[in-house]
C-alpha cells in the first residue's frame, strides 16, 4: 500500500496525534463548551458522535444530522478540525456535505464487509482521512480487509484505531486490549498509522491514563479520547469519558519514548533471547517425540488419547509453578493448552498409522 499522511495542515506533527471530544453530540451548548475547553488546552482535532450504533434498541442513537451544524460552528469559531463516525453511505454523504475533516468507521461496522464496502464506494474520489476501528471480535484479517476495501476505493489517507475486543467474560477492561493484534497489524502494514482508543478499551475513566501510556510505550501514533464537559451527565458512555481538564493532565503526564535511539546496546541481550528461543524449540521437539512414544503405547494397548485426569493435573501443577516463578497464570494456561493440542495432534497421527 502507498499511503499518504493523515496529518492535516497545521496539526502538530509530533507524536501523539490527539483527537478528543464527547462520545456523542448531545446539545449545541454541550458541543461548543467542550470544544472551547479543549481548544484552550491546545487540542486541534475535535470528535463527536452524530450517529451512534447501539447494542440494544431504545438507547440514545445519536442526535443525527441536526448535530452537523454544531460541528461546523466548532470549526468556524474555534478553527478546530472536526471528525465523526460513519456507518452508512448516507452518513458519509452528509458528513462530506458538512465539510467534516476526518471520518472513522466504528467497530460494529468494520465487522460487516458489506457495510464497509458501501462506505468505501461512497468515499470514492474523496481525499479525506479515514480511520478504521478494529472489529468487535479479535479478527485481524477482517480488520485488514476493511482497510483494503477503503484503500481500493482510492482513499490514500488511512489510519487504524485500536479500541480493544469484546469478550463475554467479566474482566477489568470493557474491551480486552490484546495488544498483540495491533502489533501484528503494524508488522504487516508498517506504514499504516495506528491510534489507540483508551476510552473504549478501559470503559472506566480511571483506566484512560494508564492505557494512554501503554499505547505510547508501544509506539502508537496517536490517541482518540472521549472527553465531555460534564461526563457524569453524558447521554452515552458516561463512565469512560473525562473532562477536558483531566485530559490535559493526562496528556501532560504521558512519557513519550525516544524512537530515535538505536538498539545496538541490546545486541548481547537479544543474542541471549535467540539462544533461549532455540533451546525452547529443541525442548518442545523433544516433548513431542515423547508424546509420540506415548501415542504408540496407547495404540498398542487400545487406550484413548485423552486422559483428562492427567491433563488437569498437569495444568494445575504447572500453572502454580509458573506463578511462583513470576509468570501470569493466564499466560501459562494458554501456553500449556497450545502444547497439549500439538501433543494430541501427534498422537492422533500415530493412531492413524
Amino acid at each position: 500500500m502507498e499511503l499518504e499522511s493523515i496529518l492535516l495542515p497545521g496539526v502538530d506533527p509530533k507524536r501523539p496525534l490527539i483527537i478528543a471530544g464527547p462520545c456523542s453530540a448531545e446539545t449545541e451548548e454541550q458541543v461548543m463548551e467542550t470544544a472551547r475547553q479543549l481548544h484552550a488546552n491546545g487540542v486541534q482535532i475535535y470528535r463527536a458522535g452524530i450517529w451512534k450504533p447501539r447494542t440494544k434498541p431504545g438507547g440514545f442513537e445519536g442526535i443525527g444530522a441536526v448535530g452537523l451544524p454544531w460541528l461546523q460552528r466548532v470549526k468556524k469559531e474555534l478553527g478546530m478540525y472536526i471528525s465523526t463516525e460513519v456507518a452508512t453511505a448516507a452518513h458519509v454523504r452528509a458528513a462530506l456535505a458538512a465539510d467534516v475533516d476526518i471520518l472513522w468507521i466504528g467497530a460494529r461496522t468494520t465487522a460487516n464487509p458489506f457495510a464497509v464496502q458501501e462506505i468505501a464506494d461512497a468515499l470514492e474520489g474523496t481525499d479525506i482521512p479515514v480511520l478504521i476501528k478494529n472489529p468487535v471480535n479479535p479478527d485481524l484479517d477482517l480488520w485488514i480487509g476493511a482497510i483494503e476495501r477503503v484503500y481500493n476505493a482510492g482513499v490514500r489517507k488511512i489510519g487504524a484505531i485500536h479500541r480493544g475486543f469484546s469478550s463475554y467474560d467479566k474482566k477489568i477492561y470493557r474491551n480486552l486490549p490484546q495488544w498483540h493484534i495491533p502489533i501484528e497489524l503494524h508488522r504487516q502494514m508498517p506504514d499504516l498509522p495506528i491510534l489507540c482508543d483508551p476510552s473504549h478499551i478501559g470503559g472506566k475513566r480511571e483506566l484512560v491514563a494508564p492505557l494512554c501510556q501503554q499505547a505510547m510505550d508501544l509506539n502508537f501514533d496517536g490517541l482518540i479520547i472521549e472527553t465531555h464537559v460534564n461526563p457524569e451527565k453524558a447521554w452515552s458512555d458516561a463512565p469512560q469519558q473525562v473532562t477536558p481538564a483531566v485530559l490535559d493532565f493526562i496528556l501532560n503526564a504521558i512519557v513519550i519514548r525516544d524512537t530515535t535511539q538505536t538498539t545496538e546496546n541490546l545486541t548481547g541481550l537479544r543474542r541471549q533471547i535467540d539462544d533461549l528461543d532455540n533451546d525452547l524449540l529443541e525442548l518442545l521437539a523433544k516433548r513431542m517425540r515423547v508424546s509420540r512414544e506415548i501415542g504408540m503405547y496407547k495404540k498398542e494397548h487400545n487406550m484413548p488419547i485423552l486422559q483428562e485426569h492427567r491433563y488437569d493435573e498437569i495444568l494445575q501443577k504447572r500453572i502454580a509453578q509458573a506463578v511462583d516463578m513470576g509468570m501470569k497464570a493466564e499466560f501459562m494456561k494458554t501456553l500449556l493448552v497450545a502444547i497439549h493440542e500439538e501433543s494430541v495432534r501427534h498422537q492422533m497421527e500415530i493412531m492413524k498409522e
